[in-house]
């Protein structure tokens, strides 16, 4: 079945989030697909606000790789970037199986450089920027 969220600006993403993390309740592993400045990260922030994380801990993993964040309730959340991944071998050397295995939830940009090490079960959620500045998200589930 595919879900598609409208986002017409920023003043929305909280409400875009909730929704979200409602329609995707039990994803654990979730890819976002989108080109450059289409909001993957800024999304993935306001994802992790709904969650509880302190506002000013989320940022772009782009040098470190991943970055993990706590909820006020102490879980887990691993918010990966795989822009500057040049080899499966280097995403393998991050320990990524043992994030992705932890049962943690993983949010991922750029997965493209990795998707033949994502496992089957990874929700695959593509940003689309429209031409008046808006953001569509869209997944298959």
């Amino acid at each position: 079945m595919k879900h598609e969220i409208a986002i017409p600006g920023t003043g929305a993403l909280g409400e875009a989030a909730k929704e979200f993390l409602k329609q995707t309740a039990g994803s654990r592993l979730i890819a976002f697909y989108a080109p450059m400045g289409a909001g993957k990260t800024t999304f993935i922030s306001a994802l992790c606000r709904e969650l509880g994380v302190d506002e000013d801990a989320v940022g772009s993993p782009t040098f470190a790789l991943v970055n993990e964040y706590r909820t006020r309730s102490g879980e887990s959340i691993f918010h990966f970037d795989f822009y500057r991944i040049e080899s499966l071998a280097e995403a393998l050397d991050t320990g990524l199986y043992d994030y992705l295995d932890s049962g943690s939830l993983c949010l991922m940009e750029w997965p493209g450089n990795v998707e033949a090490l994502l496992p089957e079960e990874t929700l695959k959620v593509s940003i689309r920027v429209c031409d008046d500045g808006s953001r569509i998200l869209e997944w298959e589930q």
